[in-house]
């Protein structure tokens, strides 16, 4: 099967959190409500520089892929 890059989650327990998930590595759950993240790799012994722009670019698409499905439903 192929994931798109990202996919939107919902979780009724938390009806104002905004959730998407990035499929390829890294893999991340978001939380674009707060910016929090759940990691779900290692990301230990990897470059901090590198990280830190690798997480930015990703939360800024992240937040881009949600308003852009968003603006589906206008």
């Amino acid at each position: 099967m192929l994931l798109p890059k990202f996919l939107l989650a919902d979780n009724s327990q938390y009806p104002e959190d905004i959730f998407v998930l990035h499929t390829e590595f890294p893999r991340f759950l978001i939380n674009l409500k707060d910016d929090s993240i759940e990691w779900f790799e290692d990301l230990s012994g990897e470059k901090e520089e590198d990280i830190a722009n690798e997480v930015s670019s990703l939360i800024e698409a992240a937040s881009q892929f949600y308003d852009e499905q968003m603006g589906e439903y206008e």
